[in-house]
C-alpha cells in the first residue's frame, strides 16, 4: 500500500468517523438536553461504560493484537481455504467469550456498579437505575464484539468502509430512541436505541463479509493452531485493557466524590471527552486503522526500512492535525461546551465544569493519537507486551498525578492528569520502538513539530480574536446561528493554519496539498 493509498483509506475511515461524530454531537445535545448532568445523566454513562470497558480486550483490542496481524499473514502466505478456516475458528472463539462476558455482566452488575462508581452508593435511587441500565446495556458487548471482528477481516481486505461506517448507523439509532422513545420511556428509551443500534451495526457488516468469500459452515471448531497463538497474543492485550480500565475505574471513582471534584464529574469527564475525541478519531484513530494492516505486511515480510519509513509518516501525519486542534479545543472549550449543550437540564455549571475538563484534556491530544500510532507498530510485529508495560507505568503516573491535581483543580486535575500520563506513555512507547527498530527520524519529526507549533500560534492569535469578537456571552441567542459561527471560527482558523504551516514549511501540509493536485508520487 503505498502513502497515497494510506491516505486513501485514512480519508474514507476518516469521512465516517466525521458524519458518526457529527452524529453524535447531535445525540450529546439531546441527551445534555434531557437529562443534562443530572442522575439519570450519570448513570446511563456509567452503565454505557461498563459494557464498552471491555470492548479493548474482546473489540478493537483483539481486532489490532490478533486479528489483523494473523489474518494479513494468512491472506498473503496461505492457500484461500486455510484463510477462511482460521477466520472461522476466531469468530467461534469470540462467540463464546462474549456471550460469557455478557452473562456475567448481567449477574454481577451490583458489584460492576459499586466498583466502578463507589459515589453512586450514598445514593440508594443513582445505584439502582445505574445497576437496571447495566443489566440492559451489558448485552451490548456481543454487537461490538462481533463489529470488530468483521472490522479485521474486512481489514485484511484492505476493505474499511462497512466498518468505518456501523458508528454511524448506532448513532442514527440512539438519536431516534430520544426523538421519539425518551419523551416516553425516559432514559430506558435510549437503551433500546444503543441495543437495537447494536444489531443494525452487525447487519451492515454481512454482505462485504459474504461477497469476498464468508461462509458460515455446520461445524462449530475451535480447534486449530491459530487458536493458542491468538491466545499469546491476546493474554498480554488483556493484561494491558485491565491497566487501561484501571486507570478508567480511578478516574470514574474519583469523579464520583462531589465533595472533592464537586457534582456531575463523572457526566463533565464523558461530555468533554467526547470533543476530544472527534480529532483523534477522525484523524488519529483512523489512520492507525488503515495503517495496520500495511505494517503488519512489512514486519512479515521483514522490511524494516519501509516499517520505520511507515512509522514516520503517520506520526508526522496525525501530529500536523493534532497541534492546531490542542490549540483550538484549548481556546474554544467554553463556548462550545456553552453553545453546543447549555440549554435545559445542562446548565452554566454544567459548561464550567465540562469546558474545565476539556482545556486539560486537550493537553495530550497528540499523545493519544501517537500512542494509537506506536500501539500498531508493536501488535503488526506480534508485541503485545511492550505496550502493557508502558501502560503500567501510565497508570501510576495517572493515579499519582489524580490524587495530587483534583484538590486544587478539580475536576480539571484529573483530565489534566489524563494528558500528562499519555504524554509519559507516548515517549517511553517511542525510545523503546525506536531502539528496536532503529531511529525512524527523530530529528525530521521533532523540526517538523516545532514548524507545526510555530503555525498552530499564529493560528491561535486568530482563533483567540475570533472567539472575543464572535464567540463571547451566554447562551442566549439563535442557537443555529451560534453554531454556524463556531464552527465558521473553526474552520476559518484550520485555513490559517494551512495558510501559516504551508509557508513555514510543514512538510505533512505540503505533501497533503500536493496529492491533493494530484502531484504526489506513489511510494
Amino acid at each position: 500500500m503505498s502513502n497515497r493509498k494510506l491516505i486513501k483509506s485514512t480519508s474514507i475511515i476518516g469521512s465516517a468517523t466525521t458524519a458518526s461524530r457529527i452524529l453524535g454531537f447531535i445525540r450529546d445535545i439531546m441527551l445534555a438536553r434531557f437529562f443534562g448532568t443530572n442522575i439519570f445523566a450519570q448513570a446511563f454513562v456509567v452503565a454505557f461504560r461498563l459494557p464498552n470497558m471491555l470492548r479493548d480486550m474482546v473489540g478493537e483490542g483483539a481486532t489490532d493484537a490478533a486479528i489483523v496481524p494473523i489474518l494479513t499473514e494468512y491472506r498473503h502466505t496461505r492457500p484461500e481455504k486455510e484463510y477462511w478456516e482460521a477466520a472461522r475458528v476466531i469468530l467461534n472463539l469470540m462467540l463464546m467469550v462474549l456471550i460469557t462476558l455478557s452473562v456475567l455482566g448481567v449477574l454481577f452488575s451490583p458489584v460492576l456498579v459499586r466498583l466502578i462508581a463507589p459515589g453512586f452508593v450514598v445514593t440508594p435511587e443513582k445505584f439502582r437505575i445505574t445497576v437496571d441500565l447495566t443489566r440492559w446495556l451489558f448485552p451490548y458487548i456481543l454487537f461490538l464484539g462481533l463489529v470488530a471482528y468483521c472490522k479485521g477481516v474486512l481489514s485484511s481486505f484492505n476493505y474499511f468502509t462497512t466498518p468505518a461506517f456501523s458508528p454511524v448507523i448506532l448513532n442514527m439509532a440512539m438519536i431516534t430512541s430520544l426523538v421519539f422513545l425518551c419523551p416516553v420511556y425516559g432514559v430506558k428509551g435510549i437503551v433500546a436505541g444503543v441495543l437495537g443500534g447494536g444489531v443494525l451495526e452487525v447487519l451492515i457488516q454481512v454482505p462485504p463479509l459474504v461477497k469476498r468469500g464468508f461462509r458460515l459452515e455446520g461445524v462449530f471448531r475451535i480447534a486449530h493452531p491459530i487458536a493458542s497463538r491468538i491466545g499469546k497474543l491476546l493474554l498480554p492485550r488483556a493484561l494491558g485493557t485491565a491497566v487501561y480500565q484501571m486507570s478508567v475505574f480511578v478516574d470514574t471513582i474519583l469523579a464520583s466524590l462531589s465533595s472533592v471534584v464537586g457534582a456531575g464529574g463523572v457526566a463533565a469527564l464523558y461530555y468533554s471527552n467526547r470533543l476530544v475525541q472527534l480529532p483523534l478519531a477522525v484523524f488519529g484513530i483512523s489512520l492507525a486503522t488503515a495503517v495496520l494492516p500495511r505494517l503488519s505486511r512489512e514486519a512479515a515480510t521483514r522490511d524494516m526500512n519501509a516499517f520505520r519509513d511507515t512509522v514516520a509518516f503517520s506520526l508526522r501525519t496525525v501530529f500536523t492535525i493534532m497541534m492546531p486542534a490542542i490549540f483550538g479545543l484549548m481556546i474554544l472549550a467554553e463556548p462550545m461546551m456553552r453553545i453546543l449543550f447549555q440549554r435545559g437540564e445542562f446548565t452554566a455549571y454544567s459548561t464550567g465544569i465540562t469546558s474545565a475538563a476539556l482545556f486539560y484534556y486537550s493537553f495530550g491530544l497528540f499523545a493519544y493519537a501517537g500512542i494509537k500510532i506506536l500501539v500498531s507498530a508493536y501488535y503488526s510485529m506480534g508485541d503485545t507486551k511492550t505496550p502493557v508495560k508502558t501502560a503500567s507505568v501510565s497508570l501510576l503516573v495517572n493515579i499519582v498525578l489524580n490524587l495530587i491535581l483534583m484538590w486544587p483543580l478539580k475536576i480539571g486535575g484529573l483530565a489534566l492528569a489524563t494528558s500528562i500520563a499519555a504524554i509519559t506513555n507516548f515517549i517511553i512507547l517511542y525510545i523503546l520502538l525506536a531502539r528496536r527498530i532503529g531511529d525512524p527520524g527523530t530529528k525530521g519529526l521533532a523540526l517538523a513539530t516545532m514548524k507545526m507549533l510555530l503555525a498552530a500560534g499564529v493560528m491561535s492569535v486568530f482563533t483567540c480574536y475570533m472567539k472575543a469578537r464572535f464567540l463571547q456571552g451566554g447562551a442566549g441567542g439563535s442557537l443555529i446561528k451560534s453554531i454556524v459561527t463556531l464552527v465558521g471560527t473553526v474552520i476559518a482558523s484550520g485555513g490559517v493554519y494551512v495558510v501559516s504551516a504551508y509557508f513555514i514549511g510543514v512538510p505533512g501540509v505540503r505533501r497533503i496539498t500536493g496529492l491533493l493536485r494530484d502531484r504526489m508520487p506513489s511510494s
